[in-house]
């Protein structure tokens, strides 16, 4: 079979192919785009035909690269920053310009990232900022994202990592649900208490399998999300695990065993190198780093 040549090969259908790489679905990438979706598909199909190469496959979370489908798009990345950057060079703006989406757990994202992106917002007015958050912990198969903060170490994908900030999980409980029982003074007076804490049965990161080091504890009431966590936990639901930058300044909580029960995790950030915007994706990166490290304490707060 001939090799493809390049003058078969259309610019913007490369374009049509990185917005689902973006998005990671034909739907979104077609509303990005401003067609349909099956506009999308055949821009897609006549790209593999002059290629002479498969670049999409279906998955589990949306369409997935393959692997000469992420040689493409890494290739080719720079190809929709060259136009923006081009259009604002005509209009005489030289300032950095793209579109940015990250993914993070809801807590840290509403806490922490979304402060962040603001701040990027009111300094970078020509970059355009989507957060995406999960309730449940996140996972690095699908292609929506541009940055994306996990737990633990990230895995499952072709991405580039780096550690961004610990953060502690203490024990929280509201002070009526601690009045109506026995003392909490030892680890060993925790047997017997309802637990609050993440849904045993979906959980899908290994580091927040915690419950069974608290032995004796029984998982009262477990959630995917950690707002509903701490507000059960304000109820009376039991004794919740939670994040200490959450538990900590919620005056309708008290510490339960702060110096005996301080788990230690990990929130890593990841960039997928295919990303188009690199110029607004570094400005991001730059904005969740000082974020965290303005707001250390808050993360894992002083006893």
């Amino acid at each position: 079979m001939a090799a493809p040549r390049p003058h078969d090969v259309s610019t913007d259908d490369v374009r049509y192919l990185i917005a689902v790489a973006r998005v990671g679905r034909l739907t979104s990438a077609a509303a990005l785009l401003g067609v349909d979706h099956t506009t999308v598909r055949r821009r897609i199909d006549r790209l593999e035909a002059a290629l002479a190469a498969r670049l999409l496959d279906r998955g589990a979370d949306g369409w997935e690269l393959t692997a000469i489908g992420r040689e493409v798009v890494e290739r080719a990345s720079a190809l929709e920053g060259i136009v923006e950057q081009v259009v604002a060079a005509a209009a005489g703006d030289a300032s950095v310009r793209g579109t940015v989406r990250v993914a993070a757990p809801d807590g840290f994202g509403a806490v922490f990232v979304a402060p962040a992106l603001a701040r990027v917002r009111a300094e970078h007015p020509g970059v355009a900022l989507e957060l995406v958050t999960s309730t449940r912990p996140l996972s690095l198969r699908g292609s929506g994202f541009d940055l994306a903060v996990t737990i633990g170490a990230a895995g499952g994908a072709r991405v580039q990592s780096e550690p961004l900030a610990e953060y502690a999980l203490r024990l929280y409980a509201s002070p009526d649900y601690l009045a109506a029982r026995p003392p909490v003074r030892a680890l060993a007076d925790l047997e017997g208490h309802d637990l609050v804490f993440y849904v045993d049965a979906l959980l899908t990161v290994r580091e927040l399998d915690l419950a069974p080091v608290l032995g004796g504890m029984r998982l009262g009431l477990g959630s995917t999300s950690v707002f509903a966590q701490v507000e059960a936990t304000a109820a009376g639901a039991g004794i919740g695990l939670l994040h200490a930058f959450m538990g900590e300044g919620d005056s309708r909580l008290v510490p339960v065993l702060p110096e005996l029960v301080d788990f230690r995790l990990r929130f890593t950030l990841s960039t997928r190198p295919e990303s188009p915007a690199v110029d607004a994706v570094r400005l991001v990166r730059e904005a969740l780093h000082e974020e965290v490290a303005r707001r250390r304490d808050e993360l894992v707060p002083r006893r």
